[in-house]
């Protein structure tokens, strides 16, 4: 047992995450952990090895790799939200790793639990409870049928309301939970961001779509609307970067596939993952963002208007949040999963350059503004204290 705290040593947070890759939420977390004021520390509990382990050691943030089972570690969303094949095996592997879970909180005596994915929001639950510790979920994924399992959402809302705060990247996010939350859309920082919007490309059009491959990220519908794109601009290219980092080969085999089939293959660059998206976007004519379903928030569409390149997004999820609509919009939106209308903003950025480059210093001016990894963290900080002050009247 804790004997007892010092009531003036700085707040201490214990930040889970289910995986170490370098995925949206991950990233957000490392520059969350960077920006935090002193007062406040963050130690890192990840339940695998990978990127963000260094990542996080070179900023100085204490991080520890508890393994988690690889039957918990691979299961799908589907699976997970399901009592189909395995579903015993990996409740039986989520019971042990709650016990690991419990033991890891004691040991770092936080004075706020805080996980950042879905894996971490269920496992941490009952370990968080026992330990006596408050519970902070960080959600990014909206927690709706048409971005989850249904299973999964059912799930996610009737547990939602057990942690002592829900934070949200999105006020989109924040409308499929059941109970109220603290939106805090994951900001950049000053590195990310160019001190005067990049001048206009020369040359022949650079389409690019950033993101891991994914049926959720549009690059089948980019590859569908490149035909009528190449019809007005043949020198056109489209610059594909990013992995298939979750499963999804035959997705992106698929694509690829179909590039051929259309065409348009010798257009089509895929440039893989790559370790600073900044540079791939500094050399785009127009950034696409093609989900064809809501996404939660769209933190490469922030990355693209911090640079100054135009920007042609989908009018769903947390998207309209971060461009706007009418004629105060910073980006061109155009309804998830359709092409032609994909192609064709794609068309008016390229054939209009100078309207493009005007809403691209607009948005370059508001993401300066608007999207500070500061204001992201004087938002979850702001959380953690409250909810922190409340435990400690409680604890004996």
């Amino acid at each position: 047992m804790v004997s007892g705290r010092d009531p003036t040593r700085r707040l201490r947070v214990l930040a889970l995450d289910h995986t170490a890759e370098a995925g949206g939420a991950e990233l957000a977390l490392l520059r969350l952990c960077d920006a935090v004021s002193a007062d406040v520390d963050v130690r890192v509990l990840l339940f695998a090895d990978g990127p963000l382990v260094p990542a996080l050691a070179a900023r100085r943030v204490p991080v520890r790799v508890a393994p988690l089972d690889p039957a918990l570690a691979r299961a799908s969303r589907e699976e997970i939200g399901s009592a189909g094949r395995g579903h015993l095996r990996r409740a039986r592997a989520a019971l042990r790793f709650q016990h690991v879970l419990y033991r890891e909180i004691r040991a770092a005596d936080p004075d706020v639990v805080h996980t950042n994915s879905l894996k971490a929001d269920l496992l941490a639950l009952l370990p968080a409870v026992l330990a006596r510790r408050p519970l902070v979920w960080h959600v990014h994924d909206r927690v709706a049928a048409d971005y989850l399992p249904r299973s999964l959402v059912l799930l996610l809302r009737a547990l939602s309301w057990l942690p002592a705060a829900l934070v949200t990247n999105s006020a989109a996010t924040a409308a499929t939970l059941p109970r109220p939350s603290t939106v805090a859309r994951p900001g950049l920082d000053a590195r990310q961001v160019r001190v005067s919007p990049r001048p206009r490309p020369d040359g022949a059009p650079v389409v690019g779509l950033v993101g891991r491959i994914s049926p959720t990220k549009g690059q089948r519908e980019l590859v569908r609307a490149a035909p009528r794109i190449l019809r007005r601009h043949p020198g056109a290219t489209f610059r594909v970067v990013g992995a298939a980092t979750f499963g999804e080969d035959d997705y992106e085999a698929a694509v690829r596939a179909e590039a051929v089939s259309l065409g348009v293959s010798s257009q089509v660059r895929w440039v893989g993952a790559v370790p600073d998206p900044t540079v791939e976007l500094d050399r785009l004519t127009v950034l696409v963002h093609a989900s064809p379903v809501p996404e939660p928030f769209g933190q490469v569409v922030v990355e693209a208007m911090a640079r100054g390149v135009p920007v042609v997004a989908t009018d769903a999820g947390g998207v309209p949040e971060i461009v706007g609509r009418g004629r105060a919009a910073t980006g061109v939106l155009v309804p998830p999963g359709d092409v032609e209308a994909l192609a064709d903003a794609v068309l008016d950025v390229v054939d209009r350059p100078d309207e493009a480059e005007e809403r691209a210093a607009r948005a370059w001016a508001d993401v300066r503004e608007r999207f500070s990894v500061r204001v992201t963290a004087d938002a979850v900080t702001g959380v953690w204290r409250r909810v922190g002050r409340r435990a400690r009247r409680r604890r004996p």
